[in-house]
């Protein structure tokens, strides 16, 4: 007997969706029935992945978001809800990594990674919480159907590897993150779970697989070889479902073994 995932009439904010995993899971999400908000600062490409999820049959608006400005991050969130309703589902994707040793990460270089992918992170997923919350009390329009939180960590926040330091930590509170926010949040019907990707071929890494440096770190790898940005569709599918009330605070690797 197949078994099929069916968001239709869900509503999903996909934040970073501009580029790399985030686009990747706005079209994964809308190909499973839901429909996708596409946040992000790049608003002409979010544009055209709103076109390409629609030739497909699929729904999706945009919203322009930026993660370290909270006033941006609540219009961004109002005007999602006024468009598309309310929101269901947060895939809280923003991100942003450097590579340098710790003894010559500058202080705009700290606060960047911690500002877009600890702060940033924090304050979208309590924004959206919030009305989600209002509307379990009754105090807000809309059916509340239970929410689903999945905020992207990374395999980095559960494995310290050499030259990301800083992202790493940053990574590391974002898991913490989730399990506080599935601890309080819980209660009201919030799921808060999150993904910890390893190593993934996107466009904004693409090339460094040939150099080198690429090279040794792929023969590092537990079965010499990068993910694909689909390898996480099943995953984040699951987390995202009604079906996955029972799942909250878990915090899920998905990197081929290379944390173990």
């Amino acid at each position: 007997m197949a078994y099929e995932i069916d968001l239709s009439g869900r509503v999903a904010l996909v934040t970073g969706a501009s580029s790399g995993l985030g686009t990747q899971f706005a079209k994964t999400l809308a190909a499973a029935g839901a429909g996708v908000v596409l946040a992000a600062r790049r608003l002409e490409r979010l544009k055209t992945l709103r076109a390409e999820i629609e030739s497909l049959g699929g729904d999706a608006h945009v919203v322009e978001l930026d993660v370290t400005d909270t006033d941006s991050i609540r219009a961004a969130v109002a005007h999602a809800e006024t468009e598309m309703g309310a929101i269901d589902i947060l895939v809280n994707n923003s991100g942003v990594s450097a590579t340098c040793k710790l003894v010559d990460v500058t202080p705009e270089e700290y606060d960047e990674q911690m500002n877009v992918n600890a702060r940033g992170a924090f304050f979208v997923a309590q924004a959206v919480a919030q009305r989600m919350i209002a509307r379990s009390k009754g105090l807000a329009p809309g059916t509340y159907t239970g929410g689903r939180i999945v905020n992207i960590a990374s395999m980095a926040g559960l494995k310290v590897l050499g030259q990301i330091g800083v992202y790493a930590m940053s990574k590391a509170a974002v898991v913490h993150m989730t399990k506080a926010m599935a601890l309080e949040w819980g209660r009201y019907g919030i799921n808060v779970n999150a993904l910890c990707p390893g190593y993934i071929d996107t466009e904004i890494n693409h090339h460094h697989w040939q150099t080198e440096g690429g090279r040794k770190l792929v023969a590092m790898m537990p079965r010499k070889r990068v993910g694909q940005p689909a390898d996480l569709d099943a995953m984040l599918v699951t987390l995202c479902a009604k079906e996955s009330h029972f799942v909250n605070g878990a915090v899920i690797a998905v990197d081929d073994g290379f944390g173990v």
